[in-house]
């Protein structure tokens, strides 16, 4: 009996589903690399920005945010900002993301 080449075409379609698949991957990661998440904390005394790609590019303090008397708040304030950015980048990622 002749072999008709039963399988080859399903190997090359899922191959090429799989080039596809890293292709939209590709994209997505690029994507979520220039979005801007936000995220602040005291009341919008510290803000930070963050990439999609967890870069964090801005840390903004606002003046009237500045005690040298409660340098410990400050830090705090910081790192609350960074932590929700992270968060939010997370699940933006998750969301945007195939598994």
């Amino acid at each position: 009996m002749k072999n008709r080449g039963f399988g080859q075409p399903n190997m090359q379609a899922m191959m090429k589903q799989a080039e596809e698949m890293k292709k939209q991957l590709e994209r997505a990661k690029e994507e979520l690399a220039e979005t801007l998440i936000e995220s602040s904390s005291g009341g919008g005394m510290v803000m930070v920005e963050m990439s999609g790609a967890y870069e964090l590019l801005n840390i903004k303090i606002k003046p009237e945010a500045v005690d040298p008397d409660d340098v410990e708040m400050m830090e705090d304030l910081v790192i609350a900002a960074i932590n929700e950015a992270l968060n939010q980048v997370t699940k933006l990622r998750e969301e945007t993301l195939p598994l």
